[in-house]
């Protein structure tokens, strides 16, 4: 809507020159504007940073500890508790991490309420990485859904971020999944040479 109000502005500002009259019904299209914008007040908008932080978080360290656990335990279950295990704990730590920073910081956000938003992004982020391997058996399949998933959470959160806040989505996007990805194809390396160096076989 904010946007059909701004290509209306355009619009009569074309008309000024040719009609006077016009100039008082831009008055009326940017105070339409102005009322929009200040509808655009989503709790979720005003905590999209402690959002970020769970999310990115959580998708860059499981992606990555997935990637590796995928070649150096080779027994999905085992992958999957561990991944369980982790997450939770590391959800924890960047809930309590968020609360301690939001309290040094002069924002209208509360501690409590950035640390929940955390924590449950960093919650929900697991949940989702770590179903592939629950409901597959083949290990490559569940580390590719995974990895899947991972871009498509990235995908979704930077859509609404980029129209709510009218920034660019490509780029955004490219630097998140480049961020996940590049990460777990490191991991991925690292279990092999640690499977390879320690002769792990579970």
């Amino acid at each position: 809507m904010e946007r059909g109000e701004e290509g209306a502005q355009e619009s009569y500002a074309e008309l000024v020159a040719v009609m006077p009259v016009a100039q008082r019904i831009l008055a009326d299209e940017d105070g339409h504007e102005a009322a929009l914008l200040d509808m655009l007040d989503e709790e979720m908008l005003r905590y999209t940073g402690s959002i970020i932080l769970g999310l990115n978080d959580a998708l860059v360290e499981l992606t990555g500890a997935l990637a590796g656990l995928t070649l150096a335990l080779q027994d999905r279950t085992l992958i999957a508790l561990t991944a369980s295990i982790t997450g939770i704990a590391a959800s924890m730590s960047m809930a309590a991490s968020e609360y301690l920073s939001t309290k040094t910081e002069e924002s209208m956000k509360t501690p409590g309420r950035a640390a929940l938003y955390t924590g449950i992004a960093y919650v929900f982020t697991v949940v989702a990485l770590i179903l592939p391997y629950l409901l597959f058996d083949n290990l490559f399949v569940c580390l590719g859904l995974a990895l899947l998933v991972a871009i498509l959470i990235i995908a979704a959160f930077n859509y609404y971020v980029s129209v709510a806040e009218d920034e660019p989505f490509g780029r955004r996007f490219a630097e998140m999944a480049g961020l996940s990805l590049s990460i777990a194809a490191l991991s991925f390396g690292a279990g092999y040479l640690i499977r390879e160096l320690f002769g792990v076989d579970v």
